[in-house]
């Protein structure tokens, strides 16, 4: 059985643990350096990426997270910020995607949609969310670009790390965690 994380510090836990389980996967919410030693990917949930970054440091999971080149990952929102090895104006946290991210470039809360987004890689459009989004503001040529909204980036993939501007998990739309799931079992393949 997969296992993947999600990371207990703030967002949507509950709700990117839900669609994983719908899709048969068994989840742990990840607090603590030991959690990590007990899954096979992980979720980085929206929020708010200055308090996940502290809460990070508070709880000693920024350096294993950022040393750790096995686990494969998926940020959501902030997550996407998370794993940007460039933030505007602000210090790179993990620093995983070669690319470079603006916090905040489609507005504020009032400025919110949702989209019916074709995403490369996966059949029908996904339902995306956008609350506050981050936009990937340029790429290197190694990072995979999945999906664009009026030219902006919202959705790349880098090996075996995946993050997308928007909310898959504040939809009914399972396809986001399907397509990180299937990447997490292929690796789990190639491993064994």
């Amino acid at each position: 059985m997969t296992t993947i994380g999600v990371l207990g510090m703030q967002g949507a836990i509950r709700e990117h643990v839900r669609m994983l389980e719908a899709l048969g996967a068994d989840t742990l919410v990840v607090r603590s350096i030991d959690d990590l030693a007990h899954i096979d990917g992980l979720v980085l949930p929206g929020g708010e990426s200055t308090a996940m970054r502290r809460l990070l440091d508070r709880y000693g999971l920024l350096e294993p997270l950022r040393t750790n080149t096995d686990l494969p990952m998926f940020g959501t929102c902030a997550g996407l910020i998370l794993l940007a090895t460039e933030v505007e104006g602000y210090d790179a946290h993990l620093r995983k995607i070669p690319m470079t991210v603006k916090r905040n470039a489609f507005g504020r809360q009032v400025d919110s949609f949702e989209v019916e987004l074709p995403v490369k890689g996966i059949e029908a459009p996904v339902e995306a969310v956008f609350i506050r989004a981050p936009q990937v503001a340029a790429v290197e040529p190694i990072v995979e670009v999945l999906a664009e909204v009026e030219e902006a980036i919202v959705a790349v993939r880098y090996d075996k790390y995946v993050a997308c501007s928007f909310h898959p998990e504040l939809t009914e739309d399972l396809s986001m965690h399907r397509y990180f799931l299937d990447l997490v079992e292929a690796k789990k393949h190639q491993l064994t």
